[in-house]
């Protein structure tokens, strides 16, 4: 998730327009086959009306011309010259991101990447008149807890595949039967395999409304909701309207910065008085971030110089998570259901707000529990003291040793444990 509405919309836009811009040759990019690729995603994304209420079980299947034709322009990539600096402040280094589109144009396989998702139940409904895709994996516990579980940008509902089963069968993973959750994880409209909206209104607000109803509609009165990145934000609104059966919240990218130090960010004003050490260094790391701009060329490109794309390994230590084939998964889904700049309009629905500021989210008037886990990784660390003051009822905090900012992907097993912990006291 970027800092900058306005900015994020008009990159992705001109990415749409070009696709892969710097990185394929335009010329290979008929309106033919684009097309083809906006209409090949998936069996299954069927034609609803919006007073059609039911729940449809839902497959990937993406045609094989789509697939090739994906391979033929990534081989086509016409690469730019070198950056001139060391770091990212230009986009994407060239070094890093040339062997993985050599990769993803040779050894890629994205039927990996489908099987995986048809291996689990997948399911869309017309809600507000857009059909809604979601996984829904039900736990063989008694009284499992139900959990809806909100993604980011740039992931997707494939974030949280390795938490399922930890998850839905913690037994298997270390924890306890009365651990267990009943796991709902929807695409955001205009994301993945959820239907794109035709008209502006679709900001965290409506989702959260959505979201609202598409828990009803799978019969849950009681149950608890995750988010981090644009999912922290969704579920941070979702808190707010406090639908009947939330019993409460887990975020891991909380809207704690205080208005002062909020203001002095905005403004480039020194530190606000009277900080502690670790509050000041939460104010030093948050300046360096919202100070830090970066250009991209092309999809793959544009994603990798994303905060939490940044640390991926793409493979390099077989211990961490996300590899890159899990990286091109994603980058493949956004490619193949044509998504990128209809992902890109929640920037701009969203109005610029800040998605870490207190006051921005008037935290402070949310009744219903909220539990918060702050990632070591993550660009963006708030201490305990500024999370207590923007969260009135917070019923836990931890500081996790271990995973970033999408700490799902990273640490799944550590994610999963952190649910458990702040939902206990909730059952």
């Amino acid at each position: 998730m970027l800092r900058n509405a306005r900015s994020v919309t008009a990159a992705v836009t001109a990415l749409s327009s070009l696709s892969f811009a710097a990185l394929m040759e335009a010329q290979t990019m008929t309106p033919q086959a684009i097309a083809t690729d906006a209409a090949t995603v998936v069996q299954a994304r069927q034609s609803t009306t919006a007073t059609d209420s039911s729940i449809r079980p839902f497959r990937v299947h993406v045609s094989q011309e789509a697939l090739t034709d994906l391979k033929r322009r990534i081989n086509a990539t016409r690469w730019p010259d070198k950056e001139t600096v060391g770091d990212q402040s230009q986009g994407a280094q060239l070094a890093r991101l040339e062997p993985l589109v050599h990769y993803w144009g040779t050894g890629y396989d994205w039927r990996k990447a489908e099987a995986r998702l048809n291996a689990l139940p997948q399911f869309t409904t017309n809600i507000d008149g857009l059909d809604i895709h979601f996984i829904q994996v039900k736990s063989k516990e008694k009284n499992a807890m139900p959990l809806l579980i909100t993604h980011g940008w740039p992931g997707s509902v494939l974030e949280f595949l390795g938490t399922i089963g930890p998850l839905t069968d913690p037994v298997g993973h270390g924890g306890a039967a009365a651990d267990a959750f009943d796991v709902v994880i929807p695409s955001i409209p205009g994301y993945g395999f959820s239907g794109r909206p035709t008209g502006p209104g679709w900001g965290p607000e409506r989702v959260a409304q959505v979201w609202t109803e598409l828990m009803k509609r799978l019969g849950y009165t009681r149950y608890v909701a995750q988010g981090g990145d644009w999912g922290a934000v969704i579920t941070t609104e979702l808190a707010r309207q406090a639908p009947p059966g939330l019993l409460g919240v887990h975020l891991n990218l909380p809207a704690a910065i205080p208005p002062e130090v909020g203001a002095a960010l905005a403004t480039g004003g020194p530190a606000p008085a009277g900080l502690t050490d670790q509050e000041r260094a939460a104010f030093e790391g948050s300046r360096k971030y919202t100070m830090s701009g970066s250009a991209a060329y092309g999809l793959a490109a544009f994603m990798l110089v994303h905060p939490g794309f940044a640390k991926w390994t793409y493979g390099d230590d077989a211990a961490k998570t996300p590899t890159k084939d899990q990286v091109l998964d994603d980058f493949t889904l956004y490619w193949l259901t044509n998504t990128s700049t209809s992902a890109g309009r929640l920037y701009w629905e969203n109005k610029g707000r800040s998605p870490t500021a207190s006051a921005t989210w008037k935290t402070t008037e949310l009744t219903l529990p909220v539990a918060v886990t702050i990632f070591q990784e993550d660009a963006y660390q708030p201490p305990e003291s500024w999370v207590r003051r923007a969260y009135k009822n917070l019923i836990y905090f931890h500081e996790a040793p271990k995973g970033g900012h999408f700490a799902a992907w990273e640490q799944p097993e550590e994610f999963a444990s952190e649910l458990r912990a702040a939902f206990k006291s909730l059952r």
